[in-house]
């Protein structure tokens, strides 16, 4: 194995719109409401996708105008649904880094609009020899082709390469293309398997 590809929301950074929206909601039942049914899931992968982010919000003003507080809230409070990083997933992105051994690389589904805001709180993110971003794709995982993007653009074997991902679907999509996939689950889950696959003594390189 010769490199190692990252998720970053999720695995590295701390994401959830419930930072913003747990402000705004007196009523669990009505904030699910809200997710499953106005800024859904299926929603915000559009964004991700490179669909821009004030088309995605006229379009659910337009369907759903008794909900425009909270559906401008989305994108004009997104930068309140940044947590911070995981430290502790971070601290081996250090190590690995530290090595040199491997080179690095992120794959992740995110709007191109607000992915700079990212680059500019997170100080890792400058650590990897590249970053493959959905929106400015215009494709996103699973599908095959965005993985396929970083592959050739970065030209890594899939047969030498890690990559390690929170949502399962994703890494089923990695695992298709020949690469040897870690669910993330945590950061000593995620260190635990990176030293049983013998990429090195992370145990001399913890922190």
């Amino acid at each position: 194995m010769d490199t190692i590809i990252f998720d970053l929301g999720g695995v590295l950074i701390d994401w959830n719109p419930d930072y913003v929206f747990d402000k705004l909601f007196d009523d669990p039942a009505r904030k699910q409401f809200f997710y499953k049914n106005i800024c859904s899931l299926d929603w915000n992968e559009e964004q991700d996708a490179g669909r821009p982010t004030q088309e995605a919000t006229d379009l659910l003003l337009a369907q759903h105008p008794e909900w425009e507080t909270e559906i401008r809230a989305y994108y004009g409070r997104w930068q309140e649904m940044l947590g911070g990083a995981i430290h502790d997933t971070v601290d081996i992105l250090r190590s690995i880094k530290n090595t040199g051994s491997h080179r690095l690389y992120a794959l992740t589904n995110w709007s191109a609009e607000t992915f700079p805001m990212a680059l500019e709180t997170f100080d890792f993110l400058h650590w990897f020899g590249g970053i493959v971003v959905s929106g400015e794709e215009k494709t996103r995982k699973p599908f095959p082709d965005f993985y396929q993007i970083l592959l050739d653009r970065y030209h890594v074997e899939p047969q030498r390469a890690v990559f390690i991902d929170d949502n399962y679907r994703n890494v089923v999509a990695a695992q298709n293309l020949g690469m040897k996939c870690i669910h993330f689950q945590s950061p000593d889950q995620l260190r635990q398997e990176l030293d049983a696959l013998g990429i090195f003594d992370l145990k001399k390189t913890a922190h």
